[in-house]
This record gives structure tokens, sequence and C-alpha cells, in this order.
């Protein structure tokens, strides 16, 4: 009887474990770290440039079960998810989301910026060292040098002494380049004018490889320079605004930014092949070679981890030229959620539903149109920095004589010429609080910090908090002003970025597959969390320089 009653709840428990088991399955793998936390074969991170959190909710009723709403009702959604400095752009995003920290420790404070040193603007990720690799001229001549510390995908390589792969995929160099890091196997990006192909640079290989080149030689990525048009009846887009109106720049060669864009009658005028990137098509581009690295580089083959990092860049084209609250934009996202629906089912087929994990955020967020908002009665506007740099050239040499105190203005930055201050003897913090007081008396200029305040303060919370954070010792400015809410030095079209404000900030921050937990937060989570997440899960190094710190809610222990 005892003998009968021990086998009764043997076959309990074992009923109950194979039935939590298959429960488990689809977030899980087998292999098990020393952490406890389950292990995927592939990480997939994905990045979508300019991407609203909103968007998620906004659209929701629109995308198909497949897509974005698969991540989000089977993932881990973090809805309070914001970036914690400024300023919000697409190398410094994508800087950050990788290494898990800021631009003060990582140094990619833009785009582009102002080299103190060499007196000239530079582009975060042109190397002159370099050779262009699939196509000629300048446009392979990239190399992640100047980002200053590892990034999660480093480290992985490190750990596994280099048998991991990592690549890189987007339609901008600086979209594949800075999250693949320092130690990539390879990163991709689009080269459109006349050539239509992918093209890499001798910082990762001095040929393409052969997946790579068959693609390019397909004619795939020119067949889709066609006819835009809605997905849906246009009628029924009523999450966005109306086709026509006055937010809205038209390619060049057509009269209005309405619907159906002819894209080969506008290629001529519009860079031929770099048309694509302002279109959807431009992420089916880039949704295609990634689909083709898997086949072509076996990833998640193997007992290895490997990574690849993706990012969609045509939704940030197409923002900026035709705003967010635009039709182009939400077809944008209706036609991006089939892309990733589709890659998350070559996932699912190439490397087995729980055998990986996937993270989908953005590189910063848009604003609204602000000629938009004024008509609707909301306080926007706009602020002309083209005229700023000789405002404050007269205004210094009326006070002091000498104009060539300010060196230059860019990126809502002062830098201030030192060898001429000391040459006149001008005090630096003085000089720094003369700039800082008349910005601050100029009209939709909200709040104005100095060199000083940020190298001798500490600041924990507001706007200082994130300017300090995206202050760099050796590459920033000496003083840093912040526009007011809905207002930016731009275009009376289109949508841009940039800011402290949220809606520069809230971007979408979800984690699914292998080793995570379905549910959501409204905790407040930043961008550098997402770095020291994945390291987590795989039981690996956190980036050199990581100041963020794991999303544990997020992660699915044994």
């Amino acid at each position: 009887m005892k003998r009968q009653s021990v086998l009764l709840v043997l076959l309990t428990l074992v009923i109950g474990c194979s039935t939590l088991s298959r429960k488990r399955a689809a977030n899980q793998v087998s292999s098990t770290s020393s952490t406890g936390i389950q292990q995927p074969k592939l990480v997939v991170g994905i990045v979508v440039d300019q991407m609203r959190y909103d968007y998620l909710t906004k659209f929701y009723d629109y995308y198909g079960d497949d897509g974005f709403k698969r991540l989000m009702n089977n993932g881990f959604n973090a809805v309070n998810h914001h970036f914690n400095y400024v300023p919000t752009y697409t190398a410094p995003g994508h800087a950050s989301i990788y290494t898990g920290t800021t631009p003060a420790n990582h140094g990619i404070i833009g785009n582009n910026w102002y080299d103190k040193v060499a007196k000239q603007s530079i582009y975060n990720v042109y190397d002159n060292n370099r050779v262009s690799i699939g196509t000629n001229g300048e446009d392979g001549k990239m190399s992640p040098e100047r980002l200053l510390t590892s990034t999660v995908t480093d480290e992985l390589k490190l750990h596994t002494q280099d048998r991991a792969k990592v690549i890189g995929i987007s339609i901008k160099d600086r979209g594949a380049i800075l999250p693949a890091g320092h130690l990539a196997d390879a990163a991709f990006w689009f080269k459109g004018k006349d050539e239509a192909r992918f093209i890499t640079s001798d910082f990762y290989k001095e040929e393409l490889p052969q997946w790579v080149a068959d693609y390019n030689d397909s004619g795939k990525a020119k067949s889709y320079l066609t006819e835009w048009n809605t997905l849906y009846p246009i009628e029924t887009y009523k999450a966005s605004g109306t086709d026509l109106n006055n937010y809205e720049k038209p390619p060049r060669g057509k009269e209005k930014a309405v619907f159906p864009y002819d894209l080969k009658e506008l290629a001529a005028e519009n860079g031929n092949y770099d048309l694509l990137k302002a279109t959807p098509f431009g992420n089916t581009v880039v949704a295609d070679l990634a689909i083709a690295a898997l086949e072509g580089e076996q990833l998640g083959k193997d007992d290895v981890t490997d990574f690849l990092a993706v990012s969609f860049s045509s939704t940030d084209y197409i923002g900026h030229q035709y705003g967010v609250n635009s039709v182009e934009v939400m077809d944008t996202y209706l036609r991006l959620d089939l892309e990733i629906a589709r890659f998350l089912k070559e996932l699912d087929d190439k490397v087995g539903v729980g055998n990986y994990t996937l993270f989908l955020t953005a590189d910063h967020g848009a604003v609204h149109v602000p000629a938009y908002l004024h008509d609707k009665g909301l306080q926007a506007g706009y602020f002309d920095s083209r005229t700023l740099r000789e405002k404050l050239k007269d205004h210094v040499k009326k006070e002091f004589g000498n104009d060539a105190i300010i060196e230059n203005v860019s990126n809502e930055q002062v830098f201030l010429n030192y060898k001429v201050l000391n040459d006149i003897n001008i005090d630096h913090k003085y000089i720094q609080r003369y700039i800082a007081d008349y910005l601050l008396g100029l009209d939709n200029v909200q709040k104005v910090f100095t060199r000083y305040e940020m190298t001798q303060g500490s600041f924990t919370e507001g706007t200082a908090a994130l300017i300090q954070k995206g202050f760099h010792q050796k590459r920033s400015g000496d003083v840093m002003y912040v526009l007011d809410n809905a207002v930016i030095s731009y275009s009376k079209t289109g949508s841009t970025h940039g800011s402290a404000h949220a809606y520069d900030t809230h971007v979408p921050c979800i984690f699914y597959g292998a080793g995570i937990n379905a549910g959501r937060t409204a905790r407040p989570i930043f961008i550098t969390d997402i770095a020291p997440t994945v390291s987590t899960l795989l039981g690996i190094a956190f980036p050199n320089g990581c100041t963020g710190t794991p999303i544990n809610e997020a992660l699915f222990e044994k």
C-alpha cells in the first residue's frame, strides 16, 4: 500500500512537471547557464529608428497577430521605458542600447559633432583609414573606432573565445556598425544611389560573403522601386491625420505628399535607389538580408550563442519627411508589422521556437510637427539655430572685443576657443555663465547649462541629469541649451528629435523568447538596462562601461 502511494505521488510529480514544461517551452531552451537562466542559441536585437512608444498602442488594432502583437502579448513589455540622457539621436541611441551606458562614457555624443582638436565636424563612424568593400567611393570607409566602450556583442565574442558569430545589418552604416561593436564578424549597410546593394568595410572583411553578394546580384532590392500605395484602403486609416495637409514634404518631382507614390518616376530626382530609404521597402530590404544571414552564416545552429543586430531605419527617414501623424508613417508601421512577422516565422523555422531571444526597442522617438500642434492650439514653435552663431559672436564682441571666442555652435552646444580666452585673459567659468545668461534670455530657450556645472556638480534628476549623462568631458561643448517643449530647429514640415522631452525619450522595450518571462511593467526602465539584461541572460560580463541594471523581472529563472 505504501509502495502504491509512493508511486502515485511520483506519477503526480511527473505529470505536473511535464505540464509546466510545456507551458515554458516557448520561452526557454534546453541549455542552462550557471546562473540558472535559460540560454538561447541566437539573440536578435531589433532597433526601429524613430519609433515612439505610442506606435505600439496607436496602431495596435491595425496590426496582425504575428508581428508586434505577438511580441507584446507573449513577451515582456516595459511600457515606461525611456532614454536617460540627451541628445536623442540615432548614433548615441544605438551605442547606448548595446553598451549599456550613456554618451558620457561611450563617447558617441551625436551623429556628427565638432572635434575640438581637428577643428572640424566629424561623422560618428567615418574612418579614413578604412577601405570600402562592395562598392567604390567612401560609403564603406567606416568603423566603430570612435565608440569608447565595449558592447554586449563584444563581450559575447570575448566570452566565447570568438566562437560566437555577431552580425549587424541596417540601411544606415551607424545602425549596423555600433550595435555589432568592435569584434563583430561583419556589419552590412545599404548603398542606394545607382547601386542598391549592401556594402561593408575592410575593418570586417576583405570581400563580401557569398550570401551577401548573391543578394546584391539577385536584383531583389532594385525590384522594390515600384509604386508605394497604402496597404489597406486609405479611408480605413483612422489612426493618422488626413493624407493631404500642410505638414509634410513631398519627394522632389511630386507636387503634393499624397498617395500613391510612383517610385520609378520619382527616382531620378531623389537619388535613384536612395529613394527606397524613405519608403517602407527600405525595411523590406533589411528584413531580406537579415533572413539571408540566418542561412548564410548558419546562425543559431550550434551550442554557442550567436547575435544578429538588425536596425530598421526607413521609419526615421519617413518620419522626418512626413511627420508623426502622417498616413505615410502609419502605413510604414503596418508594413513593418508584416516584415517582423515574416522575420519571426523564419526564426521559428531556421532556429526553432524556444531557441532564440529577441528584444525590440528604438534609438529615439519624435515630436509631432510643431506647425500641426500650433494649429491645434498647443504651445509649439521653431527656433532658428542657423543664425545663433553670428548672434553670439556679435554679443561677445561687444563685451570683450573679440568674436573668435565663439568657435562653434552645433547640436545645441556652444564650443569656446580656449586659446583666445587665455590670450585675452578671460576666466573660463565667467564666460560660460555670461553666454548662458544670454541664451536664457532668448525666446524658446528653456534651460541652459555650463561645462563648469556639468563637471563640478552631480545631478540625479530632471533635465540637468539627462544633460550630464550625455556630456562627455573631452568631446562635448562648453554651454548647452534646451529648447521649450515642442520647439525644434527644423523645417516646418516633418518631424525630428534630439531633445530631453518625453516624446523623444519614451520608446518601446520588449523582450521575447528563450529565458524571458511573459508580462509587463510600468516601473521606470532605461535604455541602458537592455545590454545588462542580455548579459545576465547569457551569463557573460557586462560591457565595460555599463551603468544600467538588468531588468530582473523580464528574466525567467529555472
